[in-house]
């Protein structure tokens, strides 16, 4: 679910204000990480490609042309360092840390139940291209509209609306198995 960010806290981060774009910082960093992790689905990648995005913001604040276009701006920016950090995995490598991306403590839930999902689930996520992960993770995990996800990722609205229908029935599929 995004949070909302505070607009006049953008507007005094991209007047050079540092106090206001920390408290910005603070409202978006757990939606960025989350986004960055079930994109590269690695903990350690998805923290640094959360930090390189901040700096490149921070440097780059100052020319967003409207407060309310923060979000996406920045979600933008995260999107364009996580192709490029997908660019240099190696093809074994990108493997899902389901552990730091899922809530391990649900109540009234069996051990083996719940191990028996998780595998489903790291099963039917390794089936996913790279784009598609992106995708499911603005779009349904980030709860971000169509438009919005094609805007943050730069592709056109049809095409990310198609592939995330695509992507969604082919979980389907595999968690049905």
């Amino acid at each position: 679910m995004k949070m909302v960010v505070d607009v006049t806290a953008v507007r005094e981060a991209r007047l050079g204000d540092k106090d206001s774009f920390a408290r910005v910082y603070q409202q978006i960093a757990d939606d960025l990480y989350r986004v960055a992790l079930y994109s590269l689905g690695n903990a350690h990648d998805a923290q640094d490609v959360v930090s390189e995005t901040f700096i490149e913001a921070f440097k780059g604040i100052k020319n967003l042309r409207d407060d309310n276009s923060f979000r996406p701006w920045i979600m933008r920016i995260l999107s364009i360092r996580c192709k490029r950090k997908i660019g240099q995995y190696i093809s074994g490598r990108n493997e899902l840390d389901i552990d730091d991306f899922l809530d391990l403590t649900e109540e009234g839930e069996g051990v083996e139940e719940h191990s028996t999902q998780k595998l489903a689930l790291v099963s039917a996520l390794e089936t996913l291209t790279p784009q598609e992960r992106q995708i499911i993770a603005l779009a349904v995990v980030q709860g971000y509209t169509v438009r919005e996800t094609a805007e943050i990722l730069g592709a056109p609205q049809g095409t990310v609306s198609s592939k995330l229908h695509r992507t969604l029935k082919k979980l389907r599929a595999q968690l049905e198995k």
